[in-house]
């Protein structure tokens, strides 16, 4: 049998730390909604890092808002100095289609058209071996895809033909 004495279910430890005149408390687990309806906590000084739940309690510009936050956190604690707006356009990819989505082959990367551009990120046999299977085409649109096979990318400089013609002016 479980016993719950008080508190929330799907909070399974709470740390609580006395800051000057004030407490307060780290959690494992988390149950957002519940702990903002609880007239003791201030939900203006409440935070997560549970990104979906953020998402489905205050909406998917409180996530993306949370998603800049973390990547800014994570890669400061590792000595990293990354501009803003890089992290910016993470959470704005992450997080444009209204809903939550992975970085990796499961989400973003994963769903690219391209298969060369799947191959470079992840599980590259696999993914030849299907498209191979299925006769899957590549027509080389994207970066990743043209670097891979030698040819220059068509972006900035790479977009610009020069066409050279003897013996007319210098």
């Amino acid at each position: 049998r479980q016993l719950k004495v008080a508190g929330i279910a799907s909070i399974s430890r709470a740390i609580v730390r006395k800051d000057k005149d004030e407490y307060i408390i780290f959690t494992e687990g988390s149950d957002l909604k519940a702990v903002l309806a609880m007239p003791e906590v201030d939900p203006t000084r409440t935070s997560s890092n549970s990104v979906h739940e953020i998402a489905a309690v205050l909406g998917i510009e409180a996530a993306r808002n949370s998603i800049t936050y973390e990547l800014e956190q994570t890669l400061n604690e590792q000595g990293l100095s990354v501009d803003m707006r890089h992290n910016l356009l993470v959470a704005d990819v992450m997080t444009n289609t209204g809903r939550v989505k992975a970085i990796g082959r499961h989400g973003i990367s994963g769903a690219k058209t391209s298969v060369l551009a799947r191959a470079a990120f992840e599980i590259t046999s696999t993914h030849l071996l299907l498209a191979g299977l299925s006769g899957e085409v590549d027509i080389l649109t994207g970066v990743a895809e043209n670097i891979i096979v030698g040819q220059p990318v068509h972006l900035g400089t790479g977009a610009v033909s020069v066409i050279y013609k003897p013996g007319k002016g210098a």
